[in-house]
Protein backbone atom coordinates (compact mmCIF):
# COMPACT_ATOMS: atom_id res chain seq x y z
CA UNK A 1 0.00 0.00 0.00
CA UNK A 2 2.39 2.79 0.79
CA UNK A 3 4.31 1.38 -2.42
CA UNK A 4 1.38 2.26 -4.31
CA UNK A 5 1.01 5.64 -2.86
CA UNK A 6 3.93 6.87 -3.26
CA UNK A 7 4.24 5.81 -6.95
CA UNK A 8 0.84 7.58 -6.95
CA UNK A 9 2.19 10.72 -5.54
CA UNK A 10 5.56 11.24 -7.89
CA UNK A 11 3.10 10.80 -10.93
CA UNK A 12 1.12 13.60 -9.66
CA UNK A 13 4.09 15.43 -8.83
CA UNK A 14 5.09 15.11 -12.69
CA UNK A 15 2.50 17.81 -13.58
CA UNK A 16 2.45 21.75 -12.44
CA UNK A 17 -1.28 21.48 -11.20
CA UNK A 18 -0.45 24.06 -8.63
CA UNK A 19 -0.47 26.81 -11.31
CA UNK A 20 -2.43 24.58 -13.54
CA UNK A 21 -5.81 25.78 -15.05
CA UNK A 22 -7.61 22.68 -13.09
CA UNK A 23 -10.60 23.50 -10.94
CA UNK A 24 -10.19 23.86 -7.37
CA UNK A 25 -11.87 19.97 -6.79
CA UNK A 26 -9.07 18.75 -9.41
CA UNK A 27 -6.44 20.79 -7.30
CA UNK A 28 -7.29 19.55 -4.21
CA UNK A 29 -7.27 15.84 -5.50
CA UNK A 30 -3.90 16.61 -6.40
CA UNK A 31 -2.87 18.00 -3.21
CA UNK A 32 -4.28 15.05 -1.35
CA UNK A 33 -2.51 12.53 -3.02
CA UNK A 34 0.64 14.15 -2.90
CA UNK A 35 0.41 14.13 1.07
CA UNK A 36 1.74 11.03 1.67
CA UNK A 37 1.76 11.26 5.67
CA UNK A 38 3.97 7.84 7.47
CA UNK A 39 4.10 6.85 3.68
CA UNK A 40 6.83 9.26 2.81
CA UNK A 41 9.71 6.36 3.76
CA UNK A 42 11.60 4.92 1.78
CA UNK A 43 13.32 2.54 4.84
CA UNK A 44 11.44 -0.46 5.01
CA UNK A 45 13.44 -1.39 8.24
CA UNK A 46 11.21 1.38 9.74
CA UNK A 47 7.98 0.57 8.02
CA UNK A 48 8.23 -3.25 9.35
CA UNK A 49 8.84 -1.88 12.61
CA UNK A 50 6.17 0.87 13.12
CA UNK A 51 3.61 -2.24 11.46
CA UNK A 52 5.25 -4.92 14.12
CA UNK A 53 5.12 -2.64 17.36
CA UNK A 54 1.22 -2.19 16.23
CA UNK A 55 0.29 -5.31 16.19
CA UNK A 56 2.26 -6.09 19.67
CA UNK A 57 0.66 -3.21 21.28
CA UNK A 58 -2.72 -4.03 19.64
CA UNK A 59 -1.89 -7.77 21.10
CA UNK A 60 -1.31 -6.66 24.54
CA UNK A 61 -4.68 -5.24 24.88
CA UNK A 62 -6.96 -7.78 22.80
CA UNK A 63 -5.33 -10.59 25.26
CA UNK A 64 -5.21 -8.96 28.68
CA UNK A 65 -7.05 -10.59 31.36
CA UNK A 66 -7.98 -10.03 35.15
CA UNK A 67 -9.10 -13.09 37.64
CA UNK A 68 -11.64 -12.07 39.97
CA UNK A 69 -11.87 -15.04 42.02
CA UNK A 70 -11.85 -13.36 45.35
CA UNK A 71 -15.11 -12.37 43.71
CA UNK A 72 -16.69 -15.16 42.70
CA UNK A 73 -15.57 -14.65 39.26
CA UNK A 74 -13.00 -16.73 36.92
CA UNK A 75 -10.98 -14.69 34.70
CA UNK A 76 -12.07 -12.10 32.77
CA UNK A 77 -11.38 -10.38 28.99
CA UNK A 78 -12.21 -6.28 29.15
CA UNK A 79 -15.78 -7.32 26.66
CA UNK A 80 -18.10 -8.48 28.02
CA UNK A 81 -16.54 -9.50 31.55
CA UNK A 82 -14.37 -6.39 32.70
CA UNK A 83 -17.05 -4.18 31.12
CA UNK A 84 -20.00 -5.91 32.94
CA UNK A 85 -18.18 -5.74 36.43
CA UNK A 86 -17.88 -1.30 35.81
CA UNK A 87 -21.13 -1.83 35.21
CA UNK A 88 -23.29 -3.53 37.17
CA UNK A 89 -21.05 -4.03 40.45
CA UNK A 90 -21.47 -1.89 43.42
CA UNK A 91 -18.94 -3.20 45.34
CA UNK A 92 -16.05 -0.91 45.60
CA UNK A 93 -13.27 -3.18 46.47
CA UNK A 94 -14.49 -5.44 43.03
CA UNK A 95 -14.50 -2.21 41.10
CA UNK A 96 -11.31 -1.58 42.25
CA UNK A 97 -9.55 -5.06 41.70
CA UNK A 98 -10.93 -4.73 37.94
CA UNK A 99 -10.01 -1.09 37.22
CA UNK A 100 -6.09 -1.66 38.91
CA UNK A 101 -6.08 -5.46 37.13
CA UNK A 102 -7.00 -4.07 33.64
CA UNK A 103 -4.01 -1.50 34.03
CA UNK A 104 -1.94 -3.82 35.12
CA UNK A 105 -2.03 -6.46 32.14
CA UNK A 106 -2.42 -3.99 29.28
CA UNK A 107 -1.29 -0.11 30.00
CA UNK A 108 2.14 -1.32 32.45
CA UNK A 109 3.11 -4.61 29.94
CA UNK A 110 3.30 -2.29 26.57
CA UNK A 111 5.04 1.44 28.27
CA UNK A 112 8.69 0.43 26.82
CA UNK A 113 6.98 -0.69 23.48
CA UNK A 114 4.91 2.18 23.32
CA UNK A 115 8.10 4.72 23.84
CA UNK A 116 9.45 2.91 20.77
CA UNK A 117 6.44 3.40 19.32
CA UNK A 118 6.09 7.23 19.51
CA UNK A 119 9.88 7.65 18.13
CA UNK A 120 9.45 5.41 15.09
CA UNK A 121 6.32 7.63 14.30
CA UNK A 122 7.76 11.02 14.81
CA UNK A 123 10.65 10.18 12.76
CA UNK A 124 8.61 8.70 10.00
CA UNK A 125 6.37 11.72 10.10
CA UNK A 126 9.08 14.38 9.35
CA UNK A 127 9.83 12.90 5.67
CA UNK A 128 6.50 14.31 5.01
CA UNK A 129 7.65 18.04 6.70
CA UNK A 130 6.18 17.60 9.80
CA UNK A 131 7.24 18.01 13.09
CA UNK A 132 5.83 15.79 15.09
CA UNK A 133 2.70 13.15 14.44
CA UNK A 134 0.30 15.61 16.33
CA UNK A 135 1.15 17.99 13.64
CA UNK A 136 0.14 15.59 11.19
CA UNK A 137 -2.77 14.64 13.06
CA UNK A 138 -4.22 17.93 13.06
CA UNK A 139 -3.53 19.01 9.76
CA UNK A 140 -6.61 16.73 9.20
CA UNK A 141 -8.74 20.05 10.69
CA UNK A 142 -7.61 22.10 7.39
CA UNK A 143 -7.53 24.93 10.41
CA UNK A 144 -4.46 26.55 11.42
CA UNK A 145 -6.55 27.76 14.59
CA UNK A 146 -7.60 24.07 15.48
CA UNK A 147 -6.04 23.46 18.87
CA UNK A 148 -7.33 27.02 20.43
CA UNK A 149 -11.11 26.04 18.56
CA UNK A 150 -11.51 22.94 20.16
CA UNK A 151 -10.14 24.81 23.80
CA UNK A 152 -13.08 27.47 23.39
CA UNK A 153 -15.62 24.90 23.26
CA UNK A 154 -14.36 22.83 25.96
CA UNK A 155 -14.35 26.14 27.84
CA UNK A 156 -18.11 27.13 26.90
CA UNK A 157 -19.08 23.63 27.90
CA UNK A 158 -16.79 23.28 31.64
CA UNK A 159 -20.04 24.71 33.57
CA UNK A 160 -22.05 21.88 32.36
CA UNK A 161 -19.60 19.85 33.07
CA UNK A 162 -19.19 20.80 36.61
CA UNK A 163 -22.98 21.16 37.41
CA UNK A 164 -23.14 17.17 36.31
CA UNK A 165 -19.82 16.33 38.27
CA UNK A 166 -21.09 17.96 41.73
CA UNK A 167 -24.40 16.08 41.67
CA UNK A 168 -22.78 13.04 40.73
CA UNK A 169 -20.48 13.44 43.44
CA UNK A 170 -22.72 13.84 46.11
CA UNK A 171 -25.07 10.69 44.87
CA UNK A 172 -21.86 8.85 44.96
CA UNK A 173 -20.88 9.90 48.56
CA UNK A 174 -24.45 8.85 49.25
CA UNK A 175 -23.80 5.53 48.61
CA UNK A 176 -20.30 4.48 49.15
CA UNK A 177 -20.00 6.87 52.49
CA UNK A 178 -17.29 9.94 52.59
CA UNK A 179 -14.13 8.10 53.17
CA UNK A 180 -13.12 7.04 49.93
CA UNK A 181 -14.05 10.63 48.26
CA UNK A 182 -10.60 12.91 48.53
CA UNK A 183 -10.81 16.64 49.85
CA UNK A 184 -9.69 17.66 46.83
CA UNK A 185 -13.19 17.40 45.10
CA UNK A 186 -12.05 14.85 42.71
CA UNK A 187 -14.12 11.61 42.02
CA UNK A 188 -12.61 8.37 42.74
CA UNK A 189 -12.17 6.53 38.89
CA UNK A 190 -13.48 3.21 39.68
CA UNK A 191 -16.83 4.37 40.91
CA UNK A 192 -18.00 5.74 37.47
CA UNK A 193 -19.52 2.52 35.69
CA UNK A 194 -17.16 2.45 33.25
CA UNK A 195 -13.00 1.56 32.79
CA UNK A 196 -12.02 5.19 32.05
CA UNK A 197 -14.85 7.30 33.51
CA UNK A 198 -16.00 8.53 29.72
CA UNK A 199 -19.29 7.55 30.50
CA UNK A 200 -21.54 7.91 33.55
CA UNK A 201 -24.76 6.19 32.32
CA UNK A 202 -24.32 2.58 33.85
CA UNK A 203 -24.69 4.19 36.94
CA UNK A 204 -28.05 6.04 36.26
CA UNK A 205 -29.94 3.76 38.55
CA UNK A 206 -27.65 5.49 41.57
CA UNK A 207 -28.50 9.10 40.22
CA UNK A 208 -31.82 8.82 38.73
CA UNK A 209 -33.25 12.43 39.83
CA UNK A 210 -36.87 10.71 39.98
CA UNK A 211 -36.81 6.94 40.96
CA UNK A 212 -40.77 7.28 40.39
CA UNK A 213 -40.95 8.42 37.30
CA UNK A 214 -40.65 6.76 34.14
CA UNK A 215 -37.66 4.71 33.03
CA UNK A 216 -36.24 5.17 29.92
CA UNK A 217 -33.83 1.81 30.40
CA UNK A 218 -35.21 0.01 27.48
CA UNK A 219 -33.06 -3.04 28.28
CA UNK A 220 -35.26 -5.56 30.08
CA UNK A 221 -37.82 -4.61 27.11
CA UNK A 222 -35.51 -5.76 24.38
CA UNK A 223 -34.95 -8.81 25.95
CA UNK A 224 -39.05 -9.57 26.93
CA UNK A 225 -39.87 -8.56 23.01
CA UNK A 226 -37.07 -11.52 22.04
CA UNK A 227 -34.48 -8.99 20.59
CA UNK A 228 -31.40 -10.70 18.74
CA UNK A 229 -28.16 -9.10 17.80
CA UNK A 230 -29.79 -9.82 13.93
CA UNK A 231 -32.97 -7.68 15.04
CA UNK A 232 -31.03 -4.74 16.35
CA UNK A 233 -29.04 -3.70 13.18
CA UNK A 234 -32.40 -4.60 11.18
CA UNK A 235 -34.20 -2.13 13.59
CA UNK A 236 -31.46 0.50 13.41
CA UNK A 237 -31.26 -0.33 9.35
CA UNK A 238 -34.94 0.51 9.26
CA UNK A 239 -34.51 4.46 11.19
CA UNK A 240 -31.41 5.16 8.44
CA UNK A 241 -34.13 3.82 5.57
CA UNK A 242 -36.96 5.58 7.15
CA UNK A 243 -35.41 9.28 6.36
CA UNK A 244 -34.38 7.91 2.97
CA UNK A 245 -30.87 6.51 2.92
CA UNK A 246 -29.98 3.33 1.59
CA UNK A 247 -30.14 -0.24 2.64
CA UNK A 248 -27.30 -2.56 4.52
CA UNK A 249 -25.85 -4.56 1.04
CA UNK A 250 -26.33 -8.28 1.20
CA UNK A 251 -22.39 -8.64 2.37
CA UNK A 252 -22.89 -6.45 5.44
CA UNK A 253 -25.10 -9.73 6.62
CA UNK A 254 -23.01 -12.05 5.18
CA UNK A 255 -19.48 -10.99 5.68
CA UNK A 256 -19.58 -8.57 9.37
CA UNK A 257 -18.74 -10.10 12.44
CA UNK A 258 -21.49 -8.81 14.88
CA UNK A 259 -21.00 -11.06 17.61
CA UNK A 260 -18.02 -12.33 19.51
CA UNK A 261 -16.45 -15.69 17.71
CA UNK A 262 -16.24 -18.73 20.28
CA UNK A 263 -12.58 -20.21 21.51
CA UNK A 264 -10.35 -17.04 20.00
CA UNK A 265 -9.36 -13.52 20.91
CA UNK A 266 -10.30 -10.55 19.33
CA UNK A 267 -10.41 -7.00 19.81
CA UNK A 268 -14.25 -6.11 21.04
CA UNK A 269 -13.94 -2.50 20.27
CA UNK A 270 -17.08 -1.92 17.99
CA UNK A 271 -15.62 -0.62 14.80
CA UNK A 272 -16.79 -0.22 11.23
CA UNK A 273 -15.00 -1.21 8.08
CA UNK A 274 -15.13 0.16 4.11
CA UNK A 275 -13.58 -1.85 1.83
CA UNK A 276 -13.41 0.85 -0.77
CA UNK A 277 -14.71 -1.23 -3.61
CA UNK A 278 -18.28 0.61 -3.22
CA UNK A 279 -20.26 -1.85 -1.88
CA UNK A 280 -18.17 -4.06 0.99
CA UNK A 281 -19.17 -2.45 4.39
CA UNK A 282 -18.94 -4.34 7.84
CA UNK A 283 -19.31 -3.93 10.77
CA UNK A 284 -16.96 -5.55 14.06
CA UNK A 285 -18.77 -6.17 16.85
CA UNK A 286 -18.86 -8.13 19.82
CA UNK A 287 -22.97 -7.38 20.46
CA UNK A 288 -25.31 -7.99 23.18
CA UNK A 289 -28.63 -7.24 23.92
CA UNK A 290 -28.83 -4.38 26.12
CA UNK A 291 -29.86 -0.48 25.72
CA UNK A 292 -25.94 0.23 25.57
CA UNK A 293 -25.00 -1.97 22.48
CA UNK A 294 -28.26 -1.13 20.64
CA UNK A 295 -27.09 2.60 20.46
CA UNK A 296 -23.48 1.60 19.18
CA UNK A 297 -25.57 -0.64 16.84
CA UNK A 298 -26.70 2.53 15.20
CA UNK A 299 -23.62 4.36 15.67
CA UNK A 300 -21.51 1.81 13.42
CA UNK A 301 -24.09 1.78 10.75
CA UNK A 302 -24.12 5.57 10.79
CA UNK A 303 -20.47 5.41 9.60
CA UNK A 304 -21.53 2.82 7.15
CA UNK A 305 -24.09 5.50 5.76
CA UNK A 306 -21.08 8.63 5.66
CA UNK A 307 -19.04 5.44 3.64
CA UNK A 308 -21.94 4.85 1.08
CA UNK A 309 -22.77 8.07 0.36
CA UNK A 310 -19.84 9.30 -0.89
CA UNK A 311 -18.70 6.14 -2.68
CA UNK A 312 -19.30 7.54 -6.12
CA UNK A 313 -16.32 10.02 -5.44
CA UNK A 314 -12.76 9.46 -6.48
CA UNK A 315 -11.16 7.21 -4.26
CA UNK A 316 -8.93 10.17 -2.47
CA UNK A 317 -12.63 11.75 -1.38
CA UNK A 318 -14.20 8.91 0.42
CA UNK A 319 -13.13 9.34 4.04
CA UNK A 320 -15.35 12.49 6.08
CA UNK A 321 -14.95 15.92 5.91
CA UNK A 322 -13.04 15.67 8.76
CA UNK A 323 -12.38 12.83 11.63
CA UNK A 324 -14.85 14.70 13.71
CA UNK A 325 -17.47 14.31 10.62
CA UNK A 326 -17.48 10.64 10.87
CA UNK A 327 -17.49 9.90 14.20
CA UNK A 328 -21.04 12.94 14.64
CA UNK A 329 -22.52 11.45 11.51
CA UNK A 330 -22.19 8.25 13.35
CA UNK A 331 -23.78 9.29 16.90
CA UNK A 332 -26.43 11.86 15.36
CA UNK A 333 -29.21 9.44 14.51
CA UNK A 334 -28.98 8.14 18.37
CA UNK A 335 -29.97 12.01 19.32
CA UNK A 336 -33.10 11.06 17.86
CA UNK A 337 -33.03 7.14 18.62
CA UNK A 338 -33.36 7.51 22.11
CA UNK A 339 -35.96 9.80 22.28
CA UNK A 340 -39.22 8.63 24.18
CA UNK A 341 -41.09 9.71 21.08
CA UNK A 342 -38.95 7.05 19.22
CA UNK A 343 -38.93 4.38 21.83
CA UNK A 344 -42.46 4.67 21.95
CA UNK A 345 -42.55 4.57 17.92
CA UNK A 346 -40.61 1.01 18.26
CA UNK A 347 -42.15 -0.49 20.90
CA UNK A 348 -39.52 -0.60 23.83
CA UNK A 349 -41.95 2.63 25.65
CA UNK A 350 -45.52 1.94 26.49
CA UNK A 351 -46.33 5.55 26.55
CA UNK A 352 -44.77 9.08 26.12
CA UNK A 353 -44.60 11.07 29.08
CA UNK A 354 -44.98 14.97 29.12
CA UNK A 355 -44.41 15.58 32.79
CA UNK A 356 -41.10 17.80 33.95
CA UNK A 357 -39.37 15.00 36.00
CA UNK A 358 -39.64 12.20 33.31
CA UNK A 359 -38.10 14.69 31.35
CA UNK A 360 -35.29 15.48 33.94
CA UNK A 361 -34.78 11.78 33.83
CA UNK A 362 -34.17 11.27 30.34
CA UNK A 363 -31.60 14.67 30.07
CA UNK A 364 -29.94 13.07 32.81
CA UNK A 365 -29.65 10.10 31.27
CA UNK A 366 -28.49 11.60 28.29
CA UNK A 367 -25.87 13.83 30.05
CA UNK A 368 -24.49 11.13 31.44
CA UNK A 369 -23.33 9.71 27.68
CA UNK A 370 -22.81 13.30 26.51
CA UNK A 371 -21.66 15.50 29.07
CA UNK A 372 -19.73 13.41 31.36
CA UNK A 373 -17.73 12.47 27.74
CA UNK A 374 -16.79 15.78 26.87
CA UNK A 375 -13.52 16.62 29.23
CA UNK A 376 -12.30 12.88 28.16
CA UNK A 377 -12.77 13.33 24.99
CA UNK A 378 -10.65 16.22 24.94
CA UNK A 379 -7.72 15.26 27.22
CA UNK A 380 -6.66 11.99 25.85
CA UNK A 381 -5.03 13.64 22.93
CA UNK A 382 -3.72 16.71 24.99
CA UNK A 383 -1.74 13.99 26.10
CA UNK A 384 -0.60 12.53 23.02
CA UNK A 385 0.11 15.58 21.42
CA UNK A 386 2.51 16.47 24.23
CA UNK A 387 4.03 13.32 24.04
CA UNK A 388 4.58 13.67 20.29
CA UNK A 389 6.11 16.97 21.12
CA UNK A 390 8.24 15.39 24.05
CA UNK A 391 7.05 17.77 26.43
CA UNK A 392 5.67 14.78 28.13
CA UNK A 393 8.65 12.38 27.96
CA UNK A 394 8.75 8.41 29.14
CA UNK A 395 9.67 9.88 32.58
CA UNK A 396 6.55 11.63 33.06
CA UNK A 397 3.92 9.83 31.10
CA UNK A 398 1.98 8.23 34.00
CA UNK A 399 2.15 12.00 36.28
CA UNK A 400 0.99 13.96 33.17
CA UNK A 401 -1.69 11.70 32.35
CA UNK A 402 -3.31 12.26 36.07
CA UNK A 403 -2.51 15.60 35.78
CA UNK A 404 -5.04 15.95 32.86
CA UNK A 405 -7.02 13.66 34.54
CA UNK A 406 -7.49 15.35 37.48
CA UNK A 407 -7.25 18.63 35.63
CA UNK A 408 -9.66 18.42 32.99
CA UNK A 409 -12.21 15.44 34.11
CA UNK A 410 -12.12 15.85 38.07
CA UNK A 411 -11.66 12.47 38.59
CA UNK A 412 -8.77 10.66 40.41
CA UNK A 413 -6.97 7.25 40.64
CA UNK A 414 -7.98 4.95 43.36
CA UNK A 415 -4.41 4.12 44.34
CA UNK A 416 -1.43 5.58 43.74
CA UNK A 417 0.55 5.82 40.42
CA UNK A 418 4.08 5.66 39.42
CA UNK A 419 6.30 5.86 36.24
CA UNK A 420 6.10 1.64 36.73
CA UNK A 421 2.54 2.18 34.95
CA UNK A 422 1.50 3.20 32.22
CA UNK A 423 -2.60 4.02 32.18
CA UNK A 424 -2.73 5.69 29.02
CA UNK A 425 -2.37 2.22 27.42
CA UNK A 426 -5.56 1.07 29.23
CA UNK A 427 -7.48 2.70 26.52
CA UNK A 428 -7.75 1.27 22.76
CA UNK A 429 -7.10 4.31 20.90
CA UNK A 430 -3.78 4.41 22.27
CA UNK A 431 -2.06 1.09 22.11
CA UNK A 432 -4.94 1.64 18.27
CA UNK A 433 -3.11 4.73 17.60
CA UNK A 434 -6.03 5.95 16.88
CA UNK A 435 -6.83 10.29 16.95
CA UNK A 436 -9.38 10.72 19.80
CA UNK A 437 -9.73 14.62 18.86
CA UNK A 438 -12.12 13.39 16.34
CA UNK A 439 -15.01 11.79 19.40
CA UNK A 440 -14.87 15.57 21.14
CA UNK A 441 -15.40 17.47 17.74
CA UNK A 442 -17.92 14.64 17.28
CA UNK A 443 -19.73 15.28 20.49
CA UNK A 444 -19.59 19.16 19.60
CA UNK A 445 -21.06 19.13 16.16
CA UNK A 446 -23.84 15.87 16.31
CA UNK A 447 -25.96 18.68 18.15
CA UNK A 448 -25.23 21.44 15.70
CA UNK A 449 -26.80 18.91 13.16
CA UNK A 450 -29.49 17.51 15.00
CA UNK A 451 -31.06 20.84 15.97
CA UNK A 452 -30.11 21.91 11.85
CA UNK A 453 -32.79 18.11 10.93
CA UNK A 454 -35.08 19.80 13.31
CA UNK A 455 -35.15 23.08 11.67
CA UNK A 456 -35.56 21.44 8.30
CA UNK A 457 -38.17 19.24 9.46
CA UNK A 458 -40.06 22.20 10.94
CA UNK A 459 -40.27 20.97 14.67
CA UNK A 460 -40.79 23.82 17.04
CA UNK A 461 -40.59 22.05 20.67
CA UNK A 462 -37.45 20.93 23.10
CA UNK A 463 -34.75 19.74 20.99
CA UNK A 464 -34.46 16.74 23.50
CA UNK A 465 -37.49 15.58 22.04
CA UNK A 466 -36.91 15.61 18.53
CA UNK A 467 -37.17 12.78 16.47
CA UNK A 468 -36.26 12.77 12.53
CA UNK A 469 -37.72 9.35 11.74
CA UNK A 470 -39.88 8.80 8.90
CA UNK A 471 -39.07 12.30 7.66
CA UNK A 472 -36.96 12.11 4.33
CA UNK A 473 -36.67 15.91 4.73
CA UNK A 474 -34.30 14.84 6.92
CA UNK A 475 -32.84 12.59 5.02
CA UNK A 476 -32.26 14.66 2.06
CA UNK A 477 -30.52 17.59 3.97
CA UNK A 478 -28.04 15.02 5.57
CA UNK A 479 -27.75 13.11 2.04
CA UNK A 480 -25.95 16.52 0.94
CA UNK A 481 -23.45 17.10 3.47
CA UNK A 482 -22.29 13.14 3.35
CA UNK A 483 -21.95 12.83 -0.05
CA UNK A 484 -19.38 15.44 -0.07
CA UNK A 485 -17.29 13.21 1.04
CA UNK A 486 -13.47 15.10 1.74
CA UNK A 487 -14.06 16.54 -1.69
CA UNK A 488 -14.46 20.37 -0.15
CA UNK A 489 -12.90 21.27 2.98
CA UNK A 490 -14.79 20.79 6.08
CA UNK A 491 -16.27 24.09 6.42
CA UNK A 492 -17.81 23.79 3.17
CA UNK A 493 -19.90 20.32 4.47
CA UNK A 494 -20.84 22.58 7.80
CA UNK A 495 -22.39 25.38 5.95
CA UNK A 496 -24.41 22.81 3.37
CA UNK A 497 -25.52 21.60 7.24
CA UNK A 498 -26.16 24.31 9.54
CA UNK A 499 -25.68 27.17 7.07
CA UNK A 500 -23.04 28.29 9.18
CA UNK A 501 -18.98 27.50 8.55
CA UNK A 502 -17.67 27.10 12.42
CA UNK A 503 -18.40 24.65 15.11
CA UNK A 504 -20.56 26.06 18.10
CA UNK A 505 -21.57 25.09 21.44
CA UNK A 506 -24.93 26.72 21.70
CA UNK A 507 -26.53 23.52 20.66
CA UNK A 508 -25.65 21.35 22.92
CA UNK A 509 -26.40 23.88 25.43
CA UNK A 510 -30.01 24.96 24.30
CA UNK A 511 -30.25 20.96 24.44
CA UNK A 512 -29.66 20.76 27.61
CA UNK A 513 -30.93 23.76 29.40
CA UNK A 514 -33.80 22.16 31.22
CA UNK A 515 -30.99 19.52 32.63
CA UNK A 516 -28.75 22.47 33.34
CA UNK A 517 -31.52 24.89 35.48
CA UNK A 518 -32.59 21.73 37.46
CA UNK A 519 -28.73 20.57 38.30
CA UNK A 520 -28.32 24.28 39.73
CA UNK A 521 -30.99 23.93 42.31
CA UNK A 522 -29.80 21.10 43.17
CA UNK A 523 -26.04 21.72 43.73
CA UNK A 524 -26.89 25.24 45.69
CA UNK A 525 -25.58 23.72 49.21
CA UNK A 526 -22.50 21.93 47.03
CA UNK A 527 -19.16 23.07 46.14
CA UNK A 528 -18.98 23.35 42.30
CA UNK A 529 -15.21 21.89 40.48
CA UNK A 530 -12.53 20.32 42.00
CA UNK A 531 -8.77 20.94 42.66
CA UNK A 532 -6.53 21.43 39.45
CA UNK A 533 -4.04 19.08 41.15
CA UNK A 534 -4.40 15.43 41.51
CA UNK A 535 -5.43 14.81 45.84
CA UNK A 536 -2.52 14.21 47.90
CA UNK A 537 -3.51 11.39 50.20
CA UNK A 538 -4.05 8.61 47.11
CA UNK A 539 -3.72 5.32 49.12
CA UNK A 540 -0.06 3.42 48.25
CA UNK A 541 -0.82 -0.52 46.77
CA UNK A 542 0.08 -1.80 49.98
CA UNK A 543 -2.81 -0.19 51.61
CA UNK A 544 -5.53 -1.46 49.35
CA UNK A 545 -5.04 -4.78 50.63
CA UNK A 546 -5.80 -6.05 47.29
CA UNK A 547 -5.17 -10.00 45.95
CA UNK A 548 -6.50 -9.92 43.06
CA UNK A 549 -4.75 -12.54 40.77
CA UNK A 550 -4.35 -11.37 36.49
CA UNK A 551 -3.03 -13.60 33.85
CA UNK A 552 -2.71 -12.66 30.36
CA UNK A 553 -4.36 -15.09 27.48
CA UNK A 554 -1.69 -17.40 25.62
CA UNK A 555 -3.79 -16.95 22.26
CA UNK A 556 -2.04 -13.90 20.57
CA UNK A 557 -4.27 -11.70 17.89
CA UNK A 558 -2.58 -10.89 14.78
CA UNK A 559 -3.63 -7.90 13.22
CA UNK A 560 -3.40 -9.12 9.36
CA UNK A 561 -4.71 -5.65 7.60
CA UNK A 562 -5.89 -2.12 9.04
CA UNK A 563 -8.37 -0.56 6.82
CA UNK A 564 -10.87 2.56 8.75
CA UNK A 565 -11.41 2.20 12.04
CA UNK A 566 -13.75 3.82 14.04
CA UNK A 567 -15.08 3.77 17.05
Amino acid sequence: MANFTKTLAAKANQFDWKKSELSATEKRQFEKITQLGFSAVNDTAKIELKSNLEAELTSIYSTGKVCLTDFGKGCLELEPGLTDVMSNSRNPNELFAAWKGWRDQTGKKMRAKYTEFVNVMNEMIKFSGFNDTGEYWRSWYEASTFESDVKKLYDELLPLYEQLHAYVRQKLKNKYGTALFPDSGHIPAHLLGNMWSQSWSNIYDLLTPYPNAISFDITQKMKDKGYNVTHMYRVAEEFFTSIGLDKMPTSFWTKSMLEKPENRDVVCHASAWDFYDGEDVRIKQCTDVSQRQFRTVHHEIGHLQYYMQYASLPTIFRRGANPGFHEGMADIVSLSFQTPEHMHAIGLLDSIPNDQESDINFLMQMALDKIAFLPFGYLIDQWRWSVFRSDTTPNNYTANWWDLRCGYQGVSPPVQRTEQDFDPGAKYHIPGNTPYIRYFVSFVIQFQWHKALCDEIGYSGPLHRCDIYNDTRAGAKLRNMLELGSSKPWQDAMQVMTGGRNMSALPIIQYFTPLIDWLKEQNKEENIGWSASCPSNIPSPDQTNNNVRLSVSAETMFLIITLTKFC
